[in-house]
């Protein structure tokens, strides 16, 4: 493999900002071509980034770039499964933001893509390579816990509607489900072990939509649903989840983007037979030490720091490409994170339980 790899950049939204960065900062890596189908966004962020090879699609991009070695997929969420089935099909490795898609069955088709092609297909879980996850992970696989058998995830929003594309169903695949719960989801089934969900109870809620009334908000949506009166916004504002695994264990879930509580939180809660364990957002243990309850915090730092943490998953993900080192955020997980999306939006629909 050569001293760097050439990476191309498929979207240049928000999120690029993070992966190109990442590459950047990599002595691996070459931010060789961006592309985008809004041309001011593409101008702004090639000139930002000293990027001169720019494309006004993947297609084009793909094909005057042969020598692109992979690519970072960071379109809306409808685009993942064709841009990424378009750039393993012209023989590149993929990082693609989460989540995988927007359907388990574009899902499984971006895996068979990636496997038919031999080629590597990471998932942006980036809460896989966070501080905290690291810690808490390095306590489960020691046995502290034991056999953890149910777990809590909330990530929920007062006023906290993205806009934009976030709130079209067509563009995003759902609201906050799909754009927060995945985060939570797929953490507390990576630090449960990775289990196969069999089935699920899930409930939505379109109350609230994105409120664009509200006055004088400082917070997430202030420059954004809050400021569009117009702006579309058919996606749920709230979710709820049982998820229950092959193992027996069952994770709760609840996401929002607009709720009415006193304030933001994303908490995650693990339940085992030896032990519990808190991260909200600090790092809490509970258990027993000499037949008396015990309360344990670290004397170190185990919140999430978001410094260094994209640059964590850049460096895995080019790692992967260039070394072979097992992917740590595979497209076999992000599969499962499809199905479990799929299964709380069906039975959302229907009322009742899904079996998957």
């Amino acid at each position: 493999m050569k001293d760097k790899i050439k990476i191309g950049i498929i979207g240049t939204g928000g999120i690029s900002c993070n992966h190109i960065e990442g590459y950047q900062k990599n002595p691996h890596a070459e931010v060789a071509a961006l592309c985008d189908i809004n041309p001011n966004r593409l101008q702004f962020m090639g000139e930002k980034y000293g990027v001169e090879k720019r494309y006004a699609s993947a297609a084009e991009m793909l094909e005057k770039e042969p020598g692109l070695d992979a690519v970072s997929v960071c379109t809306w969420n409808s685009e993942h499964a064709p841009m990424t089935i378009a750039a393993l099909n012209a023989g590149k490795h993929v990082l693609c933001e989460k989540p995988m898609s927007t359907s388990a069955a574009a899902a499984r088709d971006m895996l068979a893509t990636a496997q038919k092609n031999k080629k590597l297909l990471m998932i942006g879980f980036v809460r896989r390579f966070g501080n905290d996850c690291r810690i808490l992970k390095d306590y489960i696989d020691q046995d502290f816990l034991g056999d953890i058998y149910y777990a809590k995830a909330t990530y929920l929003r007062r006023h906290g509607n993205p806009g934009g594309w976030f709130g079209d169903k067509a563009r995003s695949g759902g609201g906050p489900l799909i754009d927060l719960g995945v985060h939570v989801i797929d953490l507390s089934r990576y630090l449960m072990g990775n289990h196969r969900p069999v089935s699920i109870y899930g409930a939505t809620f379109q109350k609230l939509f994105n409120r664009p009334t509200i006055k004088d908000f400082k917070g997430y949506a202030a420059s954004s649903a809050a400021s569009e009166a117009k702006e579309l916004c058919d996606v749920e504002d709230l979710a709820a989840a049982m998820i229950r695994f092959d193992n027996g264990a069952v994770l709760q879930v609840e996401a929002s983007f607009s709720l009415n509580i006193k304030n933001d939180t994303g908490e995650l809660q693990f339940f085992g037979d030896k032990g519990g364990a808190k991260l909200s957002p600090e790092l809490e243990m509970y258990t027993e030490l000499n037949g008396y309850l015990t309360d344990i915090k670290l004397n170190a730092p185990t919140a999430l720091s978001f410094s260094g943490l994209f640059d964590a998953e850049i460096n895995h993900f080019v790692d992967c490409v260039k070394n072979g080192t097992p992917c740590r955020a595979p497209a076999e997980d992000g599969l499962e994170i499809m199905r479990i999306l799929d299964g709380v939006y069906e039975s959302a629909r229907l009322g009742r339980e899904v079996v998957l």
